[in-house]
């Protein structure tokens, strides 16, 4: 797809991958219009692009809160005859072991809100759209942690999930060229690690190697122009094909190296 002319929408534009994202594809030509909670944040993302000659529309939404995510959704429709592309990259993470949150369902609670009801909600809305005008994208953010098993973010990890199964279905559904779907397609970008305020919030992570805002962005970018049907490390596939035939080999495989990564990363971090 080139970017020139399109327009795109992206979640969690205030900072991090999606900031990133939204000027890498303001330079490529894209029409981009961004979404986040922290309305001064996102004018200074907005500001940085209209000054290097782009084009941006800002739109500070509280995706958690319903009422605000179909206001949104009316004045995206409202401002754009097309919309060529959604970027659901809006998401928290809590890191907590299941045995210390057997009191804290609220946890997954709040998760499930902005990583998948307010993806889902958004996208739904734009869905009409994209079969009127016989096309559409959508990129979902994820992580490799969803094809590897991972301890501690029992939340977050099935938040993703819940939306990469959405995703998939989407495509599946509506996906072609001929017919009553018009040609709805879906990406899922299973992010590594990601030096970001998010990761950030979790002090152990400070000593490990992650990648860059900017590379991951990068990624987003590529979903954007080529549309394939995943993004990933080698490793996550592999992942993938090993808990596909051996998963419960490959749970007890990963089990003791994570606990001895975190070890690691402690003894690390207290150095620093």
């Amino acid at each position: 797809m080139t970017l020139a002319g399109r327009t795109v929408v992206i979640t969690g534009a205030s900072s991090g991958i999606g900031a990133q994202a939204a000027r890498q594809l303001a330079d490529r030509g894209a029409t981009v219009c961004l979404v986040a909670r922290r309305a001064a944040e996102l004018e200074l993302v907005g500001g940085d692009i209209r000054a290097a000659g782009g084009v941006a529309h800002l739109y500070p939404t509280d995706l958690t809160d319903s009422d605000s995510c179909d206001a949104l959704s009316r004045q995206l429709l409202a401002d754009h005859p097309v919309i060529d592309v959604l970027v659901n990259n809006a998401a928290r993470s809590i890191r907590r072991p299941i045995n210390e949150s057997t009191d804290r369902a609220h946890d997954h609670e709040r998760t499930m809100a902005i990583n998948y009801l307010a993806a889902v909600r958004l996208t739904l809305a734009l869905v009409p759209r994209f079969v009127e005008q016989g096309h559409g994208h959508v990129v979902v953010s994820s992580t490799l942690s969803t094809q590897i098993p991972i301890p501690l973010f029992s939340a977050y990890l099935a938040s993703k999930s819940a939306l990469e199964s959405f995703a998939r279905s989407l495509a599946a559904e509506l996906g072609g060229s001929s017919g009553s779907g018009g040609g709805v397609t879906s990406t899922i970008v299973y992010f590594p690690m990601v030096r970001t305020e998010m990761s950030g919030a979790t002090s152990i992570y400070s000593a490990m190697p992650m990648m860059s805002p900017a590379d991951a962005a990068g990624w987003l970018v590529r979903a954007v122009e080529k549309r394939p049907a995943r993004i990933s490390r080698r490793s996550g596939v592999l992942g993938e094909i090993a808990m596909a035939t051996v998963p419960g080999l490959t749970v007890g495989l990963t089990r003791p190296l994570f606990r001895r990564m975190d070890a690691s990363l402690k003894r690390a971090s207290s150095r620093h």
